[in-house]
């Protein structure tokens, strides 16, 4: 999944899967309103996010809950075709009329997907919009937080990432460490656990490489499942060093569903005539090569494959 020239529509249509609950509302808002709602029509309420994640809960009636989104979801909020929360309630009173509590939360329901629409349509076309512009105008601009991070991760996004990589060459600056991280079977992930799933086994290595990076370093998605690494003035072996602490962190990771793996290139930049860029396709190559060894590695494919039956 790149980040060339993306078509509005598929952007539209791919990116909901990226925001949460808190990237669409206003949560003391919708607390406030949760609130009256539960008090005029008597009853407990709980909103999770898209993984079962409590959020809002009103009222006691739902300690010790544990939600299932899969199997006894509650009422699905959807922006976009993609369910980002679930809603829960309890009714306290049974006198009360049970078709008018269904109305007004299924009522609620809908007017949090239509807001969550509106922020979203409204979000993304004006990401998109300062995108074009860019390649048009062909200028640099100071970006806000929300513009240079990727809105997954948190690490920088590919427009920004390369903007620093050309403003590192410019600078003259040697050595730089230049790391490319590949995800290893993040298809796998996605194929046999689903979308959210393989969006989490993307934040778990994300965080593993920020917090593996000094302060200095410079941490960038450059595609769907790969990142890139930069380490102005390196010391002899600091980049090799960073890799071999995430594939180790990785291989560590406890999870009962995901198993963690990557494969690393690292180069380094000595020549104050070549480009980062040019230095991180060698570090993609690089990758490749050390992928080669890691899913080979025996053990590999057990570790990858146990998640199978835990989901089963």
């Amino acid at each position: 999944m790149g980040y060339h020239a993306i078509p509005y529509d598929k952007r539209i249509k791919d990116n909901i899967r990226n925001y949460s609950l808190a990237n669409l509302f206003e949560m003391e808002m919708i607390r406030k309103h949760l609130t009256t709602l539960a008090e005029m029509l008597e009853i407990n309420i709980l909103l999770t996010d898209r993984h079962g994640e409590k959020e809002i809960a009103i009222g006691d009636g739902f300690l010790g809950f544990h939600p299932d989104v899969v199997n006894a979801p509650g009422r699905k909020i959807r922006v976009q075709e993609r369910t980002v929360g679930h809603l829960y309630i309890q009714v306290l009173n049974q006198n009360r009329d049970e078709k008018l509590i269904n109305d007004f939360v299924d009522g609620t329901v809908t007017l949090l997907a239509r807001l969550g629409t509106e922020v979203y349509f409204h979000r993304e076309s004006s990401i998109y919009v300062e995108e074009l512009e860019k390649q048009l105008e062909d200028k640099n601009h100071k970006s806000s937080q929300n513009e240079r991070e990727d809105i997954l991760t948190g690490v920088l996004n590919k427009i920004y990432f390369e903007e620093k990589m050309k403003a590192i060459d410019r600078s003259e600056v040697v050595p730089v460490g230049v790391v490319n991280v590949n995800i290893n079977d993040w298809k796998f992930a996605n194929d046999h656990f689903g979308d959210e799933e393989s969006d989490r086994l993307i934040r778990i290595v994300a965080d593993i490489l920020k917090e593996e990076a000094k302060p200095d370093y410079l941490t960038g998605r450059i595609d769907g499942d790969v990142f890139g690494v930069l380490i102005p003035m390196a010391e002899e072996g600091e980049a090799e060093s960073f890799a071999a602490r995430v594939q180790e962190r990785c291989l560590t990771y406890e999870d009962p569903i995901l198993a963690p793996s990557v494969a690393v290139g690292v180069v380094c930049k000595t020549n104050i005539e070549e480009t980062i860029e040019d230095r991180l396709s060698d570090a993609e190559y690089e990758m490749f090569n050390n992928k080669f060894e890691v899913k080979n590695a025996p053990g590999y494919r057990q570790r990858l494959e146990k998640g199978i039956s835990a989901k089963g």
